[in-house]
């Protein structure tokens, strides 16, 4: 006791009094006396705690056959790929090759065969015929297939999957099995041969495909917008032109691109039913092909090069507006 006298009174004489009192009488009350137990049970009980803990684990380590797998899918991908680089590779430097026989490289370069394929195959015909083709089924399953599309996702009705199903056909059957009966009955009402009936056979898919990439669009689309045009007195074609069709106009867009770049490699339905002054630039290379023993291989690698390039170029076109994930439909959610 008074040891411990003597140290409060010599703490007293070193600190202002003020403070002092403060301090004895909060280290003297049982709430501080509390509070500090309280605390060195907690930090007691923390390092007890951390004593006990073990050290975390690790996950587990991929075994020897996962990583033998892993490497053997990657492999194969890899060899793929290469294969198709060569094979495009190879086509691309014969096309502009003079004489290309048991050497690594040619002797030579040159542009001849583009201008031989060009005068030989009649490209500028075929590629006028393939725009006017492609932008007749684009705009045409466009103008048909929104108003579809804006049906099947607006009303209910009985048979609704039913009806999805019969747009969707086309998409889930090979082209062949109703691209031979489509032909012949074109044939019959002499439509076969004709642009029209080019068009009307590539149009067959390209209307599904429409209805398939805007049915989900637009159905995200908040249906009350309309009955707030109603309300403010906009009448059907209102509505349609200053609220509706700006919606739209992106998902018009996307599907219109991704219609363009597969009319211009859709080979059977064409081939079925074209005639030789209707002829596609995909067809017009099939026939091509077939040719080699009497043109020279070159300008058949050439004409590839060129459909080729048209095709790649619209492709990263497309994809510029559209992700090939925004195909897949997403079930509307029910509230």
């Amino acid at each position: 006791m008074t040891t411990d006298r003597e140290t409060r009174q010599a703490w007293r004489r070193s600190v202002p009094r003020e403070l002092a009192s403060n301090a004895g009488a909060a280290s003297s009350s049982p709430a501080a006396m509390n509070l500090s137990a309280s605390s060195e049970d907690d930090s007691a009980s923390r390092n007890h705690g951390r004593r006990g803990e073990q050290p975390a684990r690790r996950g587990p380590r991929a075994s020897l056959p996962d990583l033998v797998w892993k490497a053997l899918v990657w492999g194969a991908m890899a060899f793929f790929l290469l294969n198709v680089l060569l094979l495009i590779a190879t086509v691309a430097i014969n096309s502009i090759a003079t004489r290309w026989f048991g050497t690594p490289l040619p002797q030579g370069f040159t542009l001849h065969w583009y201008a031989q394929a060009w005068s030989d195959f009649q490209l500028a015909s075929v590629l006028w015929v393939t725009v006017e083709v492609v932008g007749a089924v684009v705009l045409l399953s466009i103008v048909l297939g929104v108003p579809a599309a804006y049906a099947l996702a607006r009303v209910q009705f009985r048979g609704k999957r039913l009806a999805m199903l019969v747009f969707l056909l086309p998409l889930m059957v090979p082209p062949v099995t109703y691209g031979i009966p489509m032909a012949t009955a074109m044939y019959k009402f002499g439509l076969a041969g004709t642009l029209s009936g080019v068009i009307l056979a590539n149009l067959v898919p390209a209307l599904p495909f429409v209805i398939l990439v805007m049915t989900p669009f637009i159905e995200q689309i908040d249906p009350n917008l309309e009955a707030a045009a109603r309300i403010f007195g906009a009448n059907t074609l209102r509505y349609f032109r200053y609220v509706l069709l700006p919606l739209l106009v992106p998902g018009m867009l996307a599907a219109g691109l991704l219609v363009l770049v597969r009319t211009i490699g859709l080979f059977e339905l064409t081939f079925f039913t074209a005639g030789p002054a209707t002829q596609t630039l995909v067809v017009a290379l099939y026939y091509a092909v077939f040719s080699t023993g009497v043109r020279a291989p070159q300008s058949i690698d050439a004409m590839a090069m060129i459909y080729m390039a048209i095709t790649l170029i619209w492709v990263i076109i497309a994809l510029q507006f559209v992700s090939p994930t925004q195909i897949v439909s997403r079930v509307k959610e029910r509230k």
